[in-house]
């Protein structure tokens, strides 16, 4: 190995971008953070958007900061690899220059009117009940909203890249992407991991063309080069090659050593996943794709639940401002004193249930989902809804083990943890009893940027494929054991009584729904193929 023995991952988050290197070891050497304040702006009730250019001034005052740091070494650098949010959409020049804010994945809005489908489409999907689907589908997308919204705007659109995508062209000067970063409402064929064919349905039913699309490339393949005008805006060498990753969750769920079918990727962030990952493709929610992988030729099965550990947020901000401010004086995270509020609470919260539907979905949820949080008595108090919520998450992601297990065959053997909520120990210990399975911490909680630098790692020829890297750079960190009297508890309750929550009160939700129809803004939904 030459004297440049280091890779660059850059991570692009909603909330911040982080700048981290590591060797061929895995070992975390180096790191920057810096903030995005605010996250989004929102002109309109639903809307979520960011200029493009803060995510590149963020990515490069990250890049800076790390260049002063003497442990990064930054001479040592041999490659550059890029993670970012899923499907945020930038509409852009052919010079790169953007021509309106990002629309970010966290937008709500619809368009108001959106392409016809041919007949023949419309009858088939009609057939198959999806007509409905496809419509919300249709309306979800961005480039649609865009062309029933702003139509001077968009005829002037030349390129219509994922986020991603634009910060390769800002940091290469090619517009190319990650084949795993294609996720979002897009003529993107997930089986094939290319896309579309001309005269797909999916060119049809999105306002966009293939000349707008970028070039794609399986991930450990070569972007392009650092251009010097990108050299000197980040303190980099000029010419450093940028290799192809993936987007945030293919690359957690690598990063977290998730590449095996029996292996269970958790992530507990924003929003909360389960995923596997496997070289065939399956749908383990009925027209609801499997996402490429950041590893070629591999997908991931991913159940996805929106309002993730937002729910720990939302129940920070409207609940327990007070312990966050005792936390700050304190120098301690709210976090730590919540789990040790919740620590006398016994397993089930007293009776006290969280349904952590949050936000409508295309099929599990559908579309008219909401939240619900069932049970409460006199004996309930704040620290029991808060521990409520660490237990419904747990119970909907074992849910999706299950959905998982039941379509692919596979049992899911192994629970491999991310994500910030994978920080709290009470989370961790409650995860591994509600699955019955160890739950296992990577050693680093930068596993995203971990996924992306397995890719330039492998991409430099330091490993022979993407699973030896894995190896090599992945390593196990604090593991929580499941309890077997807690475990056949919650097996009980999860069995006799969350199951049966949401049937239960989706006619409720439907009749709820009904009455806020027409709001003009999508609460989430699902992508698809």
């Amino acid at each position: 190995m030459s004297a440049r023995d280091r890779v660059l991952a850059i991570d692009v988050g909603t909330q911040s971008v982080r700048a981290l290197v590591f060797d061929a070891a895995g070992t975390l050497c180096a790191r920057a953070q810096v903030p995005i304040e605010p996250p989004y702006h929102a002109p309109e009730p639903g809307w979520a958007e960011q200029e493009a250019e803060v995510f590149w001034q963020a990515t490069v005052s990250a890049c800076r900061a790390l260049a002063d740091e003497p442990q990064a070494a930054v001479d040592r650098i041999a490659g550059i690899a890029l993670t970012t949010q899923r499907a945020t959409t930038v509409f852009a020049a052919e010079d790169g220059t953007p021509l309106r804010p990002a629309i970010s994945w966290l937008d709500q809005r619809e368009a108001a009117t959106v392409p016809a489908l041919p007949g023949h489409w419309r009858a088939v999907f009609a057939l198959l009940g999806l007509a409905g689907t496809i419509e919300r589908f249709q309306r979800a997308a961005p480039a649609n909203w865009l062309a029933a919204h702003e139509p001077t705007l968009h005829a002037r659109t030349t390129r219509m890249p994922l986020l991603s995508g634009w910060l390769v062209h800002r940091l290469t000067g090619r517009w190319r992407d990650s084949v795993a970063a294609q996720v979002g409402y897009l003529p993107f064929d997930y089986r094939r991991r290319r896309w579309a064919k001309a005269g797909d349905w999916k060119w049809r039913a999105i306002a966009a063309t293939p000349g707008q699309m970028p070039e794609l490339v399986e991930p450990g393949g070569v972007l392009g080069e650092v251009s010097d005008a990108a050299a000197r805006a980040l303190g980099l060498p000029a010419g450093l090659p940028v290799f192809s990753a993936g987007a945030d969750k293919a690359c957690e769920v690598l990063g977290a050593g998730a590449v095996t079918p029996e292996t269970a990727c958790v992530s507990l962030g924003t929003t909360a996943t389960l995923n596997t990952c496997r070289a065939d493709y399956r749908e383990v929610t009925r027209f609801v794709p499997a996402y490429p992988a950041a590893m070629p030729g591999a997908y991931t099965d991913e159940i996805q639940i929106y309002r993730g550990f937002w729910l720990v947020s939302w129940f920070k901000h409207e609940f327990a401002v007070d312990t966050v401010q005792a936390a700050a004086a304190a120098h301690r995270s709210a976090e730590t004193l919540l789990d040790e509020a919740i620590a006398p609470i016994p397993p089930g919260s007293d009776g006290l249930f969280v349904l952590p539907t949050w936000s409508p979905g295309v099929r599990d949820p559908g579309p008219e989902a909401r939240g619900a949080i069932v049970g409460f008595t006199d004996v309930h108090g704040r620290a029991h809804v808060y521990r409520a919520i660490l237990e419904g998450l747990a119970y909907a992601l074992r849910a999706g083990r299950e959905r998982i297990e039941r379509r692919t065959r596979t049992p899911v053997t192994r629970l491999r943890v991310a994500g910030g909520g994978s920080q709290s120990d009470a989370a961790m210990q409650i995860l591994a009893d509600v699955f019955g399975l160890p739950a296992q911490r990577s050693h680093t909680h930068d596993t995203s940027g971990l996924g992306a630098a397995i890719n330039a790692a492998v991409g430099l020829g330091w490993h022979p494929d993407h699973t030896a890297a894995a190896r090599a750079m992945v390593h196990d960190g604090a593991r929580f054991e499941p309890d077997p009297d807690t475990s056949r508890r919650y097996d009980r309750l999860y069995h006799e009584v969350y199951r049966g929550l949401y049937p239960a009160l989706a006619p409720t939700f439907r009749r709820i729904a009904g009455q806020y129809a027409g709001t003009g803004f999508r609460r989430a939904a699902d992508n698809w193929d």
